[in-house]
């Protein structure tokens, strides 16, 4: 067979989940590993690490230069952290499955707990949601804009740069960290969107579509669905200060969300319940709900 193309970043996480994909593909399909070439694209978000996000193109940096590649047939699929990708994808482009959903937390990195951190620690981020979460509970803390991979995040909390970072869970993991960071419990800060979950996106109605929808988790790609959902409802951009977390528990879906103003001293959360195997119809009545209920310093993050 011709050689089958992952495109992806080139960080040590992207590899590890191109790697991830790899072998789910393998495994289902009774490829060899041989049969699947890893392609490393560069992208603008991994060359520019000194501004956020928001101030220099948002989630597009993460994904144009993979999109252009697939649509030049030069791969045939992308891999993406989901919670990276924009809400509204090409309309040739498919996201044509995830793979089951790792931890969905945060990890501290730097000390055992937001309470355990010293009057005015100084908390590297680039993460708006982050950045409020903490902010609206320790509003001491001072918050400086922390990019780059997962060791140039650590490096800077052991060199005593800054007193701490936060970062996924599922990435430590995925890197064989487990044992790195404590982990902030879903009722002290809620994740982003998509957090946790591996896309993989193809050419709609491609072949290459059909081969990789084999090996997606049905659980993740409705959670992860509703979560962005509701962002595309909220009109809300890497600008945002919002978190959201959608779980099936006995067959009903259970989504939360919640908003925040950017220095989180405003915010408002809402949940709304749904069936597991139908159409996040329901995101938007919370999206409704949220914005309805928000005061000003929170409603103006978001498109309405």
């Amino acid at each position: 067979m011709t050689r089958f193309r992952l495109g992806t970043r080139g960080s040590p996480l992207a590899l590890t989940q191109a790697r991830m994909v790899r072998a789910a593909l393998c495994t289902v399909h009774g490829w060899a590993e041989d049969d699947i070439e890893i392609v490393i694209i560069k992208t603008t978000g991994d060359m520019v690490q000194d501004r956020a996000l928001a101030e220099i193109g948002g989630k597009a940096l993460w994904t144009k230069e993979l999109d252009r590649a697939l649509l030049a047939g030069e791969i045939d699929c992308a891999v993406h952290s989901m919670k990276d990708v924009e809400t509204i994808r090409p309309p040739a482009i498919a996201i044509a499955a995830m793979l089951p959903r790792a931890d969905v937390r945060d990890r501290l990195i730097g000390a055992e707990s937001l309470d355990a951190l010293r009057e005015g620690a100084v908390v590297g981020t680039s993460s708006p949601r982050r950045t409020a979460q903490v902010q609206r509970l320790r509003p001491d803390i001072r918050i400086v804009l922390l990019r780059g991979n997962v060791d140039t995040r650590l490096a800077k909390v052991v060199s005593g740069e800054i007193d701490a970072t936060l970062l996924a869970a599922a990435g430590l993991d995925r890197l064989g960290r487990r044992d790195v960071g404590a982990a902030v419990p879903i009722d002290v800060m809620l994740p982003a969107p998509a957090q946790g979950a591996v896309g993989i996106e193809a050419l709609a109605g491609s072949a290459a579509a059909a081969r990789v929808t084999a090996i997606g988790d049905a659980a993740t790609i409705a959670c992860v669905g509703a979560e962005r959902a509701l962002l595309a409802a909220l009109g809300a951009d890497c600008h945002s200060p919002m978190a959201a977390l959608a779980v099936i528990e006995g067959g009903v879906m259970i989504l939360r969300g919640a908003l925040f103003s950017s220095d989180g001293r405003d915010h408002v959360a809402a949940s709304a319940t749904g069936t597991a195997d139908g159409p996040a119809d329901f995101a938007a009545a919370l999206a409704g709900e949220l914005l309805a209920r928000a005061p000003d310093a929170v409603r103006h993050h978001f498109g309405r």
